[in-house]
């Protein structure tokens, strides 16, 4: 059973780990991929509904992960496939839910519960395969926090510093607020030596690397809430290239003076066509964030936007006029998603140069 806090219920089936969990209810409208927004730690804290019916069809490999294992909470799906048939599968995915202790969900109105998130926002639920009580399950869920105010970052930041590759020849340092593997491999195979840091790590022990660029990564939660890398970025601005992708976007922007806010269902899928404000070029991205930056926040002669999203005007990149910073909104690594932003990755490698 899938309880809102709202109250609305949905009757289900189990296919993963048994047990009972709490989180924000988001939808993604990715069509394939499950197994990278499943592994993504910006879905930390977060149950993920998929709008494709049909979830399971090619298996699950461990080429796949963008980390150690899942990081959702929860997985809710209309229909599981059970007989996945591909040449890359090791694996169904209701054997590698229940192996990694996630909840799985199947069998309910997948169309119902996402036009409902849609109507009225993304919201706390609450998910069991042992209390099919509404009214009881609701009870639970009072008082459970939202993600507004909520840093999650310590959740999937790395403990120490690694290096991810050595054979490039420039030196980037990753702020780790949450960073998708298939994000590393892509700028290492720009040519990016890697060095990633744990969310805490100072300016100064960044500079001390020495590195000719900075990227400032995805990760779950609220942006204002990670008052440290905001202080750090702060710190950095002027002094190295920086570069921000997601939650990253977000911190660039707060450490520049602006503000952030939360959206009502936020932008979660393959799919979402976002406008190069300088070409005049649209590209269709891929999406994970439930916040967005105010850009009537920033100074305009400071701050200039990039790109804006063809859904709803928001604000999808920013291009600081006077330094080396700058930011988008969506992941240009495209795990999962069309590579049409990919180049962005290929430009900023090309001015670290």
């Amino acid at each position: 059973m899938l309880v809102l806090e709202d109250g609305r219920a949905f009757p289900a089936t189990s296919f993963g780990a048994d047990g009972e969990a709490s989180a924000e209810v988001v939808f993604n409208t990715s069509m394939t991929g499950y197994q990278e927004i499943l592994t993504d730690p910006s879905y930390a804290g977060q149950l993920v509904v998929m709008t494709v019916p049909h979830i399971g069809n090619y298996g699950v490999n461990p080429d796949d992960e963008e980390s150690s294992g899942p990081r959702a909470v929860g997985f809710a799906v209309r229909e599981r496939c059970p007989a996945p048939s591909n040449h890359r599968s090791q694996g169904d995915i209701a054997r590698y839910l229940k192996d990694h202790g996630l909840i799985g969900i199947t069998g309910l109105d997948t169309r119902a519960l996402t036009r409902h998130l849609r109507t009225r926002g993304a919201m706390m639920g609450i998910v069991s395969t042992r209390e099919t009580d509404p009214a009881r399950l609701h009870e639970r869920l009072r008082g459970v926090p939202g993600m507004a105010g909520r840093d999650l970052v310590p959740d999937v930041t790395c403990r120490e510093p690694y290096e991810w590759s050595r054979d490039g020849d420039v030196p980037v340092v990753v702020i780790d607020c949450g960073i998708k593997r298939s994000t590393l491999r892509y700028l290492a195979s720009l040519g990016a030596r890697l060095t990633v840091v744990p969310a805490r790590t100072t300016a100064d022990e960044i500079l001390a690397r020495r590195p000719r660029g900075v990227l400032i990564s995805n990760g779950p939660g609220d942006p204002a809430a990670v008052t440290y890398v905001i202080a750090t970025v702060r710190a950095l601005l002027g002094k190295v290239p920086l570069f921000g992708i997601c939650l990253g976007h977000q911190i660039l922007g707060l450490a520049l003076g602006g503000r952030t806010y939360k959206l009502k269902f936020g932008h979660r899928g393959g799919n979402q066509p976002v406008k190069d404000l300088r070409t005049g070029r649209v590209h269709i991205s891929s999406h994970n964030h439930g916040f967005a930056v105010d850009l009537d926040s920033l100074p305009a002669s400071e701050v200039e936007p990039w790109f804006v999203n063809l859904n709803d005007q928001t604000n999808e990149g920013l291009r600081c006029r006077t330094i080396p910073a700058a930011s988008v909104q969506f992941h240009p690594e495209s795990a999962p998603g069309p590579s049409d932003c990919r180049p962005i990755f290929g430009d900023w490698m090309a001015c670290l140069r």
